[in-house]
């Protein structure tokens, strides 16, 4: 009996690369969102600390400018502006993993389906090279029977 091959082998290679670049791209979302998320958490911070230095500034008995308190309103609202932005760009982040799970998850879908016809198709060739061993040793036995007979 002739050697199995499966038709669809190339299908299936070309299927895993492309598997292979979308859990690539994946991680790479997902690396990029976690970056973004630090640099949020940077930004969060060093509010907090700026905040912290105005209220000691500002403090019980303690005299402060205007113009003073007009540079510290100036950094406030300029450090908001960062955080927002830097919240829009983690928004787009992680909708972009997303869609890049959902490639993923497509993908690995169809490979999924690949293989398990491939798996088929393996074991209906299996149970065909049995069933004609089978045949062929049954053979063999008649034609034993009939030369003791």
């Amino acid at each position: 009996m002739k050697k199995f091959k499966f038709q669809l082998e190339t299908l299936l290679k070309v299927t895993r690369r492309k598997k292979d670049d979308a859990e690539m791209k994946f991680a790479e979302a997902s690396r990029y969102l976690e970056e973004c998320r630090e640099k949020l958490q940077i930004l969060m911070r060093e509010l907090q600390e700026v905040q912290e230095e105005f209220a000691a500034l500002t403090g019980e008995g303690k005299k402060i400018t205007i113009g003073r308190i007009m540079l510290y309103n100036q950094f406030f609202n300029w450090k908001r502006e960062q955080i927002e932005q830097q919240q829009q760009v983690i928004l787009k982040a992680t909708q972009d993993k997303q869609q890049k799970l959902k490639a993923l998850m497509k993908i690995m879908t169809y490979l999924k389906s690949i293989e398990q016809l491939k798996e088929k198709r393996l074991r209906e060739y299996n149970e065909a090279a049995l069933l004609e061993e089978q045949k062929f040793l049954d053979e063999i036995g008649l034609q034993l029977h009939i030369r003791r007979n």
